[in-house]
């Protein structure tokens, strides 16, 4: 298997959930550090305008969104495994919880109590970018953004209330990064995270050990580092799978036509490419960069759009 590279940043809650995968699975892998805010060329050049953190790269095959990198990860190195006790279908679904209700309260939270810290270029950069935050009144909804953290940290404690160690029960894993990196971005981002948390003795055990899951063994690598491993290398993954669903019909899709895949919540940057892969849980497009190169760029089906050119 060609090495693996993880694009992000250290600050990012949704490249923690990213490392902790490595952690888990007890992984090697290489660190490019990309900037917090555009213009990130390096990174552009492998995704085609994708911009969320984290990505993955395996060679000449491009990785988008934490649930299609877990999904990839398990495919690749099946054990460890992040699904304990068989529960993929449960530890899929809890993304829905994870990402927005449980993290944009936190989220909010995080900017609307630093708003007078953030450099401008930050800020003006997440006021386009987080467009489920209304900035203009974000300072006034602090109290309403700290009861509904609470109500979620609450629904985490009642979770771990049957004395499991985990929320998938005795080993930890999808689910666990799911429900954990709220709670890592709540001790990093807030001042008073630690009395907001302690309410909530579980949760607070439970994040400690967490804690101690690492994050694998990692090793930096540089950014033109990463393109040349990409230029050199060919994509692994073989096109030819199109499921004929509605949205394939309508469109008339056969695999080559010319498509733009992007995410339906936020960061609506459309990535432009020749269908490679069409199915339930998966869509890839092929792409060719003048510095990376021919490469594929895989999301997962849900929450992703997907048009003709």
């Amino acid at each position: 298997m060609a090495e693996l590279i993880l694009h992000h940043f250290d600050l990012s809650p949704f490249a923690e959930k990213a490392r902790l995968l490595m952690g888990l699975k007890q992984l090697a892998w290489q660190s490019v550090q990309i900037p917090m805010v555009p213009p990130k060329p390096d990174l552009m050049a492998l995704t085609g305008g994708y911009r969320k953190t984290p990505v993955l790269q395996v060679g000449a095959d491009i990785y988008c969104d934490t649930r299609l990198i877990a999904l990839e990860l398990e495919r690749r190195v099946p054990q460890p495994t992040v699904f304990p006790g068989g529960n993929r279908g449960l530890a899929l679904a809890l993304s829905a919880w994870s990402d927005r209700t449980f993290f944009d309260p936190g989220a909010a939270l995080a900017m609307g109590t630093n708003l007078a810290l953030l450099p401008a270029p930050l800020l003006e950069d997440r006021k386009a970018f987080f467009n489920f935050m209304d900035f203009s009144r974000l300072a006034e909804d602090v109290p309403h953004m700290y009861t509904q953290l609470r109500s979620q940290l609450e629904v985490l404690e009642q979770m771990l209330g049957d004395g499991r160690l985990y929320v998938s029960g005795t080993t930890p894993g999808w689910t666990d990064i799911h429900a954990y990196f709220p709670v890592w971005m709540l001790r990093g981002n807030l001042a008073n995270g630690a009395e907001i948390l302690a309410p909530f003795p579980l949760t607070v055990a439970f994040a400690n050990r967490m804690l101690a899951v690492g994050h694998g063994q990692r090793r930096e690598l540089t950014a033109a580092e990463a393109l040349a491993v990409a230029r050199a290398a060919t994509p692994e993954v073989a096109s030819g799978v199109l499921l004929q669903d509605e949205v394939a019909q309508s469109l008339q899709l056969q695999l080559g036509t010319a498509v733009t895949v992007t995410p339906d919540d936020y960061g609506k940057e459309p990535v432009a490419g020749a269908l490679y892969r069409y199915d339930l849980q998966v869509v890839a497009v092929r792409r060719v960069d003048a510095r990376a190169g021919e490469v594929v760029v895989h999301f997962p089906r849900a929450g992703y759009r997907v048009e003709r050119s």
